[in-house]
């Protein structure tokens, strides 16, 4: 009798019930690798948001009096050709990396996902024509394809966002299709269309909410591969362009200096593969952790 009103104690006409977590909380929270992967991300988001505060030096200023300099308690991780600090247009260079990520995703997830609603809620000729322009993206490999429109639309970290997110689109909007097929005929949609809500109204009231799990989880996973891409495209020089620091850009000009200066590109290296390896944890711990069936 004790546990019992311990457990539920009676307050007025309330009864007090002890918090439980949500299931999706305590699946996530049991996927170490998952919160790892999030705790190094907000270190990493934490320090680029903060990077005007925290980086001890000017990450534009050239010192020619400490060209190449190794590591030291001066420079933590060294300098480069013109003498900047490595640490402060690292921590600079995470702000264009983490914005391109996410900008890249959200123009990807912006045009993908009303397309491939329209065409797995109506179907027919619409659909048809859709899937026919989707499949075409997807036969060209993502990063080659974003690389040909990073050189169409020209050099600039902006472009370098459009193109990628551009070339990310046909995997929303076919994993939108997909999972809108597989609801369409459901119960409830069923029930919402004899009552006469409008199809708008439907696919965002109804649809929508429920194709959402899997598209958050391609979501954090397409990230990683977007960060990859934007490194890719500003090593190419088609992204960030100097003097403002990136990653790419960052190794780009190591390349020229592996054997004098073999620090300048370890930073960045290190950095992108952190980053991306996080997110992929990440994206591994928001599938479970939504999947009904675990």
């Amino acid at each position: 009798m004790t546990a019992i009103a311990s457990a539920a104690a009676p307050v007025g006409d309330r009864v007090l019930k002890p918090r439980t977590r949500s299931p999706f909380v305590h699946k996530f929270l049991a996927n170490k690798g998952a919160v790892i992967g999030a705790t190094v991300l907000l270190v990493f988001i934490a320090a680029a948001l903060l990077a005007p505060w925290i980086a001890p030096y000017d990450p534009l200023k050239a010192n020619f009096l400490a060209v190449r300099k190794a590591p030291s308690m001066l420079y933590w991780l060294g300098t480069d050709e013109l003498g900047r600090d490595l640490f402060s247009r690292l921590l600079w260079g995470a702000r264009s990396s983490l914005v391109a990520g996410g900008v890249s995703v959200a123009i990807a997830m912006a045009i993908g996902v009303p397309l491939g609603l329209i065409a797995g809620y109506f179907g027919g000729k619409l659909d048809a024509m859709i899937s026919r322009v989707v499949d075409a993206l997807l036969s060209c490999p993502f990063l080659v394809l974003a690389i040909a429109l990073g050189a169409f639309l020209g050099p600039s970290l902006t472009n370098a966002m459009i193109a990628i997110g551009l070339s990310a689109m046909p995997i929303f909007s076919r994993l939108t299709r997909g999972q809108v097929l597989a609801i369409r005929h459901e119960d409830y949609l069923e029930g919402a269309r004899a009552i006469g809500l409008p199809d708008r109204w439907i696919i965002l009231r109804y649809v929508l909410p429920n194709v959402m799990s899997p598209l958050v989880v391609q979501a954090t996973l397409t990230i990683a591969s977007a960060i990859l891409a934007e490194a890719s495209l500003s090593f190419l020089g088609l992204g960030q362009q100097p003097p403002s620091p990136s990653w790419g850009s960052m190794l780009n000009t190591a390349k020229n200096f592996m054997e004098q200066a073999p620090w300048m590109s370890i930073a960045p290296g290190v950095a992108i593969y952190i980053t991306v390896l996080c997110f992929n944890l990440l994206g591994d711990g928001l599938r479970d952790a939504l999947d009904p069936k675990h």
